[in-house]
């Protein structure tokens, strides 16, 4: 969670608002929205009763901290969204609201909409850090020969330009990582079925596929008829997802959480990635080696002298935060029958620090390389000077 005091170091750049609880509340108000529309593509409930609950999902109409308290009631904050959206249509059109989901469907649907918008803004600043560092070395005219060091000992020379090509190509396999991603929508019903081969489902205990009822034979109730009609759950799904702008799912994902981890596990990479390259500018800063620094440099309460690379400190402090939270969500994976008690609800938050954190850390690192200062003078004095 972003702390007041310390988010202007951890909560740097776009990535923080796309991860915000306030992305979350869009993004549950827009799979909502999305789920009556779709429905009503379909046939399945009127048009006049979807552009009602699509009207009410409207952010500015629901109370953040009424929402974040309903969490306390079934342990998640759907049951305010729903509450509040029957509330905001007219009572004809209150069972649409929800349509055929449940809680799980919306929350795992926004955290696929805030992952896709944040990790978007991360592939950005790694592309500008690229750039940056780039830039960097265009910005010499020749590039300058420096020592390259192995365990932090002088080891053999090297150019200005192959550390830049270095952080140049982690960069870009991070960013493809990131861009490799997918993120489906969720919609599988209360416990994770309302999907399947079309026309057909099985008894239980039993490998002999009977037919599905027909619509005389289905319940009223239209919360369940999707449920019990795997061909109408299955084109409902890809309406939603289509309308969301999300992967298409090929079953529920309800306690097959791989593609929650993915994600997490290319951000890590990311952050990694950030961090290992501001390692890199701290060391060369050194006052004993001082082949770079940055331009803004930070100072101290009580030295004066100092001029600390305060960007690049901060980008490796929000990496290095990262591994736990991934280590989280690989810890919930093992999740338990058909919904988790406990290891599906500790993703959220996880998930949206972990992002937020590369984010930030990817923030600072294109701050620490738009003002990278190179010292040639420094890299010869240290060549020239290295002990027989």
């Amino acid at each position: 969670m972003t702390s007041e005091l310390f988010g202007t170091l951890f909560a740097r750049g776009a990535a923080a608002g796309a991860a915000s609880d306030e992305a979350w509340l869009r993004a549950m108000l827009r799979a909502e929205a999305a789920l009556a529309e779709a429905a009503s593509e379909m046939g399945a409930v009127s048009e006049e009763a979807a552009a009602n609950v699509a009207a009410a999902a409207d952010p500015g109409r629901f109370d953040l901290a009424a929402v974040a308290a309903s969490a306390a009631r079934i342990g998640n904050p759907v049951a305010g969204i729903v509450d509040r959206l029957r509330e905001l249509v007219p009572e004809a059109h209150r069972p649409v609201v929800h349509y055929g989901a449940t809680s799980q469907d919306i929350l795992d649907t926004a955290m696929m909409l805030v992952a896709k918008d944040t990790v978007a803004a991360i592939r950005r600043e790694l592309r500008e850090c690229a750039a940056a560092a780039l830039d960097a070395a265009a910005g010499i005219d020749e590039s300058p020969p420096m020592w390259g060091r192995t365990l932090l000992q002088r080891a053999e020379p090297i150019t200005f330009s192959d550390l830049i090509l270095t952080w140049d190509r982690t960069l870009t396999t991070a960013e493809q990582a990131l861009g490799a991603l997918r993120f489906p929508a969720s919609l599988a019903g209360p416990v994770g079925v309302s999907w399947g081969k079309p026309g057909l489902r099985r008894q239980p205990d039993s490998e002999t596929p009977i037919a599905e009822p027909g619509p005389e034979d289905l319940p009223a109730d239209v919360g369940t008829a999707v449920e019990q009609r795997p061909e109408r759950a299955m084109g409902l799904r890809e309406r939603y997802a289509a309308r969301l702008d999300l992967d298409i799912a090929p079953g529920s994902w309800h306690t097959n959480r791989s593609p929650v981890v993915r994600i997490g596990a290319a951000a890590a990479e990311a952050a990694g990635t950030c961090g290992k390259i501001a390692i890199d500018i701290i060391l060369l800063s050194q006052n004993e080696i001082g082949e770079v620094s940055e331009a803004r440099g930070g100072g101290s309460t009580s030295m004066p002298h100092k001029r600390n690379p305060v960007a690049a400190t901060a980008a490796r402090a929000c990496a290095a935060r990262t591994p736990g939270l991934v280590a989280t969500l690989y810890a919930a994976m093992p999740q338990e029958l058909q919904r988790s008690p406990g290891l599906w609800h500790s993703e959220w938050e996880t998930l949206s620090d972990l992002l937020r954190l590369t984010g930030s850390a990817a923030a600072w690192l294109r701050e620490s390389l738009e003002g990278l200062r190179v010292h040639p003078e420094a890299m010869r004095r240290n060549l020239e000077g290295a002990p027989e």
